[in-house]
């Protein structure tokens, strides 16, 4: 079996020391990649590895070589612990990679020993989300002007959904998810618009421009992760094999076709930090202009 197979190289590159105590293990997404085979056959390697105590989960890390007297048991097993753990997995793999018995297999404990701290899965991912939404806040005294305010959380927010690329993933604005710590930064943004003097329903509404604006863009961040892992193509790679379609697209749209002639003498790279930052600054511009502030 493959994932048999992958295991065997991790274990043999971890015995002969070429991956040291402490050290990163492949991601299931490089590990799908270099080994041509579905992320859930690599996941099944590394869950292997896991559960024989060699390698661990560590949170914002991915999954490094075990030390010995770090590895097995339940010991000091914790729903904090739990939490963290899943984070690391999703961070480093993906949403799609995590799953309660993967998260035991990490943390070197019985399958059903989480279930003890959490009732299942879809209680672990809102208690994920609300750990990551947690983990930046705002200082006692803000900007006192309300454009100030929205850019501060604003790019709050976006450095969440940098670090944690699955937290723009969840669910659909018009489905909020009930988690305090995502209040907080949207009660930061609604004391801000609440400055432009308009109803309830309005700033209901330019709430959700507001943060749809950057969930947006940040669902592209594990798409692209997702798209690098199953092509094996860098976004680069790829845009160098679509080169051909996208030139044979151009006849009819003149418009189009100058721009790609332009970028391609000036060079372009699609920055989604910087579309994001000039996409917040173009929102509070038409802001100002449409209510006078």
């Amino acid at each position: 079996m493959k994932y048999v197979v992958i295991a065997e190289e991790l274990r043999g590159r971890i015995t002969r020391g070429e991956l040291p105590p402490g050290a990163r293990v492949p991601s299931t997404r490089r590990l799908a990649a270099d080994h041509g085979v579905a992320m859930a056959t690599a996941a099944k390697a590394l869950t292997l590895l896991s559960q024989e105590g060699l390698v661990r989960a560590e949170p914002r890390s991915g999954t490094v070589v075990a030390s010995r007297e770090r590895r097995g048991g339940r010991r000091g097993l914790t729903r904090d612990r739990i939490v963290r753990t899943a984070i690391g997995i999703a961070d480093a793999e993906g949403l799609a990679a995590l799953s309660m018995r993967g998260v035991a297999a990490r943390l070197g404990v019985a399958a059903m020993a989480p279930y003890k701290y959490v009732s299942g899965r879809d209680e672990l991912v809102l208690l994920m989300a609300d750990a990551a939404y947690g983990e930046r806040g705002y200082p006692a005294e803000l900007p006192p002007d309300w454009r100030d305010q929205l850019l501060l959380v604003g790019r709050t927010l976006w450095s969440l959904f940098r670090r944690h690329p699955w937290l723009a993933q969840l669910t659909p604005i018009t489905r909020p998810l009930p988690l305090r710590n995502l209040a907080a930064h949207g009660e930061r943004a609604l004391s801000a618009l609440a400055q432009l003097d308009v109803d309830a329903a309005t700033l209901c509404d330019l709430h959700v421009v507001f943060f749809s604006h950057l969930q947006g863009l940040a669902s592209h961040l594990e798409r692209e992760q997702s798209a690098l892992a199953s092509s094996g193509l860098s976004e680069d790679d790829w845009m160098d094999r679509q080169g051909p379609a996208l030139a044979a697209m151009t006849s009819g749209f003149p418009t189009f076709a100058g721009m790609l002639r332009e970028l391609g003498e000036t060079g372009y790279d699609l920055v989604l930090d910087t579309i994001a930052e000039s996409g917040l600054r173009a929102l509070l511009d038409g802001l100002a202009l449409r209510y006078g502030r």
